[in-house]
């Protein structure tokens, strides 16, 4: 082994999830890169997870186990990372599971781009899981090229705010922590991440499967908390916070691609039955229309955007119709017209 390789510490974090652990340990064991060390932190769980953590630390050197209370994904992480002793910082839920050659991969385009952060595709697996065409790219990009493909998306190449498809050089990270007590942490940790490194590298293979359907994860309960209290903060916060760093293009669009998902939202809520969350939610967008009217006379705003936007805040029950039509005539046609 190379003495001047750098160390990779990966931060598995792990609640009451004794039956998928097995699957997410041995891939990162079975990673083609060293040295690395895996960060295993039990959460406080009540069933067999525990147990399994301490015998992951036990057979293999490179595993470190902390046990504590309670505290949610963004405490159980932070107190990986204050342990953590790797030149680069990785993040894995500990019911998904990572691709052997991910984190070798991953280092090597960071070292050979000079980036200091890498990102990567991935995959969902279970129920509703969304299909996915990956080019096997690799691309190269600048701070300014990385938040707009972040902010504002691009058709193949997606960059998501979630940290588990990333590879963090430490010295971005920094004093970086995730603000504990609250879900959807990983959107403002990737946005001061993101805004910090000169260079990324996007790596366009799905080397890492995220589970989409697992009862009881956090992603499929208490919607409604988890939108008000933690996501629309967290964007509302992302937008104010590229403005503050003098990014104020950017800040625009942050807020536009915010309020086209806040319409999302709302067919979500309505779909699920939830009318007093779309109602709630549509009485948020009603004291923002100012500055919606504001954001989308930007050049970046399509018509059909503006126009959906008008419609839902004039009639939103006849928006959702209209939406539900769409879905069930339109694409239909459009997708048998492409076939």
């Amino acid at each position: 082994m190379k003495q001047n390789k750098k160390l990779i510490s990966v931060i598995v974090t792990a609640y009451n999830i004794e039956q998928y652990l097995p699957r997410c340990m041995d891939s990162l064991l079975a990673q083609t890169y060293e040295p690395m060390e895996i960060i295993l932190v039990d959460d406080g769980s009540d069933d067999g997870t525990p147990e399994l953590c301490d015998k992951y630390g036990e057979k293999n050197a490179n595993v470190r186990v902390i046990h504590k209370e309670n505290g949610g994904p963004s405490d159980a992480r932070n107190a990986g990372l204050d342990i953590a002793q790797g030149d680069f910082i990785g993040y894995v839920d500990g019911d998904d599971w990572t691709e052997p050659d991910m984190y070798e991969a991953m280092l090597t385009a960071c070292e050979k781009n000079g980036a200091q952060i890498a990102i990567c595709s991935y995959r969902q697996v279970g129920e509703g899981a969304e299909e996915i065409h990956p080019t096997g790219n690799r691309l190269t990009l600048s701070r300014e090229e990385t938040l707009e493909y972040y902010i504002s998306g691009h058709t193949q190449y997606h960059i998501y705010h979630s940290v588990w498809s990333k590879l963090f050089d430490r010295n971005v990270i920094g004093d970086i922590r995730f603000l504990k007590g609250r879900k959807s942490e990983d959107i403002m940790y990737t946005t001061w991440a993101l805004v910090r490194a000169e260079k990324c590298v996007f790596l366009d293979t799905p080397y890492y499967n995220y589970m989409v359907d697992r009862n009881g994860s956090i992603m499929n309960s208490k919607v409604h908390e988890r939108r008000f209290r933690d996501e629309i903060p967290f964007w509302k916060e992302q937008a104010q916070y590229l403005r503050d760093m003098g990014m104020q293009q950017l800040a625009d669009k942050s807020e536009y691609q915010f309020y086209r998902k806040m319409l999302f939202y709302y067919v979500d809520f309505r779909d699920r039955g939830m009318k007093d969350s779309g109602k709630e939610l549509m009485g948020f967008l009603k004291k923002e229309k100012s500055e919606i009217k504001r954001i989308y006379q930007g050049e970046y705003a399509a018509l059909g955007d503006k126009v959906r936007m008008k419609l839902a805040l004039l009639q939103p029950g006849a928006y959702y119709c209209i939406v539900k039509i769409y879905d069930k005539l339109i694409i239909p046609l459009r997708s048998r017209s492409k076939g």
